[in-house]
């Protein structure tokens, strides 16, 4: 058979995403964001819900309009052709020196709830938690898609069941919004939250999947966004509620709410999820990577797969990148709550190259709400101040290859083959 089952209801794509865009974030991005806004950190939220409802409107439109699984490249090639899909698909190449690090770090935080480690210690620890991941990839193993679902189910559950038992103490209460704060710090706060919801653009090539995607698939997108934001806003007041300490404050909310055992169950569960989260990306990235060789965008050294069906060179050269980022992020002190702002800016780039699109495919109210996505992608990119450089100098790196390739065609891996 050569169509997909559609099989995916309104519910179920709601889950779908609101599991993709949690992870162990929701254990960590409401206390950075505190730490940085205080209860300012409610209005960022706020205005993070407010900006991506419009975004995610677009998306959907453009998944249930034009279904691939290309995502933004694919919408951008249609727009305004093949060069322009393929530099957002480059683009979204430069995550992985900074996103893939960023990630590795937060699960760390998990590891060090339970384990403390040196500088020293955790970057051994680190690189090797990455060899494992190249190794299970290089034998073609994956982690199961029900496995994560599940795991990120469980994590749900219990943020949930904290804030019902933490705010149902009568000597918890919720602190109070207009708190003085300021509104540079909200911003900049709102910027880092961004992290939240990136991958909310993926969930567009799903539309063909589902059993009514005229009826369910729109609304599932939205209200999964709704219900994610208001899963954050929810973490971020319990943080607020919480008398500021050392260490994880969801660790300490579990005690607090259970009575013991939060390091082991905070930490496990963001263990657990970070790798699974990591090993995703590790597989996707490896894999636009060979798909970018064989069409004579990235050199065609990349292109040969392995006995298992593994682009095995482009996995390699991406797991050099990540261990390269992670020493030089040890020798330079850098830490995660640094280089989130850098990943976001790139998702902010490549966003507003997907709201342009949609303006020019879509019509009607959703050119509006395209003009609306790209206005409230600039505030963010606004917010997040000089960290908006790497994705615009991604971006200009980018379009300087492509033009190189124009003057200098490389024949792709079939073309090599036929001489």
């Amino acid at each position: 058979m050569t169509t997909l089952n559609p099989s995916i209801t309104r519910w179920q794509g709601i889950g779908l995403l609101a599991t993709a865009l949690l992870g162990t974030s929701v254990f960590i991005l409401p206390q950075l964001t505190v730490s940085m806004a205080g209860a300012g950190a409610m209005w960022a939220w706020g205005l993070l819900i407010l900006a991506m409802l419009p975004i995610t409107l677009v998306f959907a439109q453009l998944g249930r309009r034009y279904p691939s699984a290309g995502g933004p490249a694919y919408f951008v090639a249609q727009a305004f052709g093949t060069r322009a899909g393929a530099a957002v698909g480059l683009v979204f190449l430069f995550a992985a020196p900074v996103g893939l690090p960023a990630a590795m770090m937060m699960t760390f935080e998990f590891v060090h709830a339970l384990v403390p480690l040196s500088p020293a210690a955790t970057l051994l620890a680190q690189l090797g938690v990455l060899m494992a991941m190249v190794g299970l990839n290089l034998r073609g193993v994956q982690l199961s898609g029900r496995l994560q679902f599940g795991l990120t189910l469980v994590i749900l559950a219990v943020m949930v069941g904290i804030a019902v038992l933490v705010f149902g103490r009568a000597d918890v209460s919720l602190a109070p919004l207009g708190e003085s704060w300021q509104r540079g710090a909200m911003l900049a706060a709102a910027g880092v939250a961004i992290w939240s919801y990136l991958g909310v653009e993926a969930m567009s090539h799903l539309s063909a999947e589902f059993r009514s995607p005229e009826r369910d698939f729109v609304p599932a997108m939205l209200w999964a966004t709704v219900l994610v934001g208001g899963i954050y806003l929810c973490g971020t007041a319990l943080v607020l509620a919480l008398p500021q300490g050392e260490g994880l404050a969801m660790v300490a909310l579990f005690d607090l709410s259970l009575g013991g055992g939060g390091a082991w169950v905070i930490g496990l569960l963001g263990i657990l999820a970070g790798i699974a989260t990591m090993n995703t990306y590790l597989n996707a990235m490896s894999r636009l990577i060979w798909s970018l060789s064989q069409q004579g965008y990235l050199p065609s050294v990349l292109a040969p797969l392995n006995r298992h069906r593994v682009p095995q060179r482009a996995l390699l050269g991406l797991a050099g990148v990540l261990a390269s980022s992670l020493l030089v992020a040890y020798l330079t002190g850098l830490d995660f709550d640094v280089l989130l702002p850098w990943v976001n800016g790139l998702f902010v780039v490549i966003y507003l190259l997907a709201m342009a699109a949609g303006y020019k495919l879509l019509g009607g109210r959703y050119r509006w709400m395209a003009l609306a996505g790209a206005s409230f992608s600039a505030l963010l990119g606004y917010a997040l101040g000089w960290a908006l450089i790497y994705g615009v100098g991604a971006m200009v790196l980018v379009l300087g290859w492509l033009s190189w390739l124009r003057r200098h065609p490389q024949p792709s891996p079939m073309e090599r083959a036929g001489r």
